[in-house]
């Protein structure tokens, strides 16, 4: 019987080890302070923890804090650690969700008492005292009717909504034990909660059971924690001066845009100065898309239901649709995106392979459900304009297409100063998505090639992709390195197969084109908000609403400054 187990690392080296290894005693035979550090391990593409073992043939990566997956797992098991403090402090607390976000994490819970700030400081101090105790994480995986049963004697109704949605053939059901206090996670976590070392709580909000403001009222805690003080110091520096540059502040002081809640949540009102800016930004997207080979493009704002179940949103996106409105007995959907409308243009005309490819564009406003708990200035609204474009093509055009939008993606972001860029490739997800795995496959190695051939690193978001594709994500870093996800670049097999597009080729046949769905602000409305952010309201002169002041210095000369503003008007100041 072979006890050996071939590892390969991410370099391509590869090496024999005892069966029933685990990635920490891994990290320890490379070094003592790799096997200090190693906080979580990926083997064979799923995510572990570190004291795993290992039983077969496998590739493995192993990550620290200094890796974005460490910080979200260091994060995830701060989250824990704090609604153990949580429970110590407050024995009937019941517990929602407490997820890893970027730049920390939150927990929501329901406990008799509301919160103060001075509350958080008493949860700060338990936590680091369990921390204290360096209780280890164990990992238990049980079936539903245990899960079920135990958190019956738990007498937590949400962990038990939870798991009663579980589908215990496809979902592995665990627990997680720190110390005296047991929550259900998928994991995984670090190794000990002794590496957590630094803490800060940073505020406490109202928060609904899933998001849905007719469910319980929660609290939710926001927190952060680091390894060294010095991180931790840096962070909150950050965060003072992230408040400093909070767009929606900024927007209210330089009169750029409104909210107003009576009239409607999530709908933006932009004002003389905002549309001004906003206005200057159109007009680039515009010039540089006909520069660069695009044809504009306006669609409807609304369409019948057969379009919306024939794109497959009605099965796979209802949630975050408007509900139908009757217009002659027909439901209509106002329209959530615009690829489908795009689509019934391209089939008013027959196309030859010389017509491809097309590339159509369109700043088109777009309306989606966002529950009112989400809701959050320009950055997540009900109502949106995508710098939308959709190109058609020829299967031999859809590799030189990519390496095209990812170029005119790059210089869309330097032109407004934006100039570190992250790329990954999002996959098929587990649910919901359409079209079989070979042309998936097929598709996600197209992207992969277009990045690689121009040097470009990326990461792979393994089940992120859209429905109908996988996708090429780009986030941008700003003025404080926090990183957003804006442009994305979205290969779509399913929607010409599911509205029968077709081209005549060369060989006098009808062929089905490929389709790319792209937007590279995103929307109009979260771009301003980044870029408002990045700047500090302090835009560049190009873009700035009041770009030129002219002050007479007296009443005598009023007719010349007259002339000055006329002059510079012509100018386009």
């Amino acid at each position: 019987m072979d006890n050996k187990v071939k590892i390969k690392f991410p370099d391509g080296s590869e090496k024999e080890f005892d069966k029933g290894i685990t990635s920490f005693q891994i990290a320890e035979s490379i070094s003592p302070r790799l096997a200090e550090e190693v906080l979580v391990a990926k083997v064979n593409s799923k995510m572990v923890d570190v004291n795993s073992p290992i039983n077969s043939d496998a590739t493995i990566q192993l990550f620290t804090f200094k890796d974005e997956l460490g910080k979200h797992s260091y994060w995830h098991s701060t989250s824990h650690l704090m609604a153990h403090a949580i429970q110590a402090l407050y024995p009937e607390a019941k517990f929602g969700v407490g997820p890893a976000i970027e730049g920390g994490f939150y927990y929501d819970f329901d406990i008799n008492t509301n919160l103060t700030e001075e509350d958080l400081v008493k949860i700060e101090n338990k936590m680091l005292e369990i921390a204290k105790e360096d209780n280890p994480f164990k990992r238990r995986e049980l079936s539903k009717a245990e899960a079920l049963e135990f958190f019956k004697k738990a007498d937590d109704q949400y962990k038990l909504e939870i798991i009663s949605e579980l589908d215990e053939e496809s979902e592995t059901i665990s627990l997680y034990h720190e110390g005296d206090f047991t929550d259900l996670c998928l994991g995984p976590h670090i190794p000990s909660a002794g590496k957590i070392k630094f803490v800060k709580l940073i505020n406490i909000s109202g928060s609904y059971w899933r998001g849905d403001e007719k469910r319980q009222s929660l609290q939710r805690i926001y927190g952060v924690s680091f390894p060294k003080k010095k991180m931790l110091d840096e962070h909150l520096e950050l965060l003072e001066e992230a408040k400093k540059r909070d767009h929606r502040k900024l927007g209210k002081q330089l009169g750029l845009f409104s909210i107003e809640e009576e009239a409607g949540p999530g709908l933006i009102y932009w004002h003389p100065k905002g549309a001004s800016v906003r206005n200057t930004v159109e007009n680039f997207w515009r010039e540089a898309h006909i520069k660069n080979g695009y044809e504009l493009v306006y669609s409807p704002h609304i369409g019948k239901s057969w379009l919306w179940e024939t794109s497959g949103h009605l099965v796979n996106y209802k949630d975050s649709m408007f509900a139908p409105m009757k217009i002659d007995d027909q439901d209509y959907y106002i329209k959530p995106m615009n690829c489908p409308f795009h689509i019934m243009m391209y089939k008013t005309d027959l196309h030859s392979y010389r017509d491809l490819p097309l590339r159509w564009a369109e700043l088109g406003t777009v309306y989606r459900y966002e529950k009112s708990g989400v809701l959050h200035g320009l950055l997540r609204v009900r109502g949106f304009t995508q710098d939308d474009a959709h190109i058609f093509c020829t299967h031999d055009q859809i590799e030189d297409e990519i390496i095209e939008v990812i170029r005119f993606s790059s210089y869309i972001w330097t032109s407004f100063g934006f100039d570190n860029l992250k790329y990954y490739i999002s996959t098929k997800p587990s649910e919901k998505a359409v079209g079989d795995d070979e042309l998936w496959d097929k598709a996600t190695e197209t992207l992969k090639i277009a990045l690689n051939k121009q040097g470009l690193e990326y990461e792979i978001d393994e089940g992120g992709g859209a429905f109908y594709g996988p996708k090429i994500d780009i986030k941008v870093k700003d003025a404080l390195h926090r990183e957003w996800q804006m442009s994305t670049i979205q290969f779509d097999f399913n929607l010409p197969e599911r509205f029968d597009m077709k081209y005549i080729g060369e060989d006098g046949k009808d062929h089905r084109p490929f389709m790319v769905h792209r937007a590279l602000f995103g929307s109009i409305e979260r771009f301003m908000g980044v870029l408002i952010e990045h700047y500090g309201g302090a835009f560049p002169t190009w873009l700035a609403p009041t770009q030129v002041a002219i002050i007479p210095v007296s009443q005598n000369f009023l007719e010349y400054a007259e002339k000055i503003k006329n002059i510079l008007k012509e100018k386009k100041f």
